[in-house]
Order: structure tokens, then C-alpha cells, then sequence
């Protein structure tokens, strides 16, 4: 199975957009979650580096989240 080592996620108010790639930039995941399921994506996730579009509030939110699962926010 393919490692995912770089994910892009666009906030939304309910639904956020992921886009996953491996080291050789091959798509690995994409796919739609909803908010409460954001979280428990990346728990499952090997560390990797995390780019996310939205507004400052949105990202300073989730962003400490993310911290908390040891995710280096891009």
C-alpha cells in the first residue's frame, strides 16, 4: 500500500475536501469527510505533512487539532 506523505484539505462549513499524494506525488486519497470525521481520518493517518485552505479562523482551529497529532501544518 502506498504511504501518503502530503495531504491537502479545503475547509468547508460542513463537508472538507482531502487530496493525499505519496512521495512520488501519485494520488493516494481523495475524497470528501465531513467535520466529525476530519479527526479520525488523520488519527488513522502515518505522520505527514498537512496544507490547508481556509479562512485564519478556520485554520488556527483545526490547526491545533492537527498539532495535537503531531501533523506539521503547512
Amino acid at each position: 500500500m502506498q504511504t501518503t506523505t502530503t495531504v491537502g484539505l479545503d475547509i468547508a462549513k460542513s463537508v472538507f475536501q482531502v487530496h493525499g499524494v505519496d512521495a512520488d506525488g501519485n494520488v493516494v486519497v481523495r475524497r470528501q469527510l465531513k467535520r466529525r470525521y476530519v479527526l479520525v481520518f488523520f488519527q488513522k493517518l502515518p505522520p505527514c505533512l498537512v496544507g490547508i485552505e481556509a479562512c485564519a479562523s478556520s485554520r488556527a482551529n483545526l490547526g491545533s487539532s492537527a498539532s495535537a497529532l503531531s501533523r506539521p501544518m503547512a
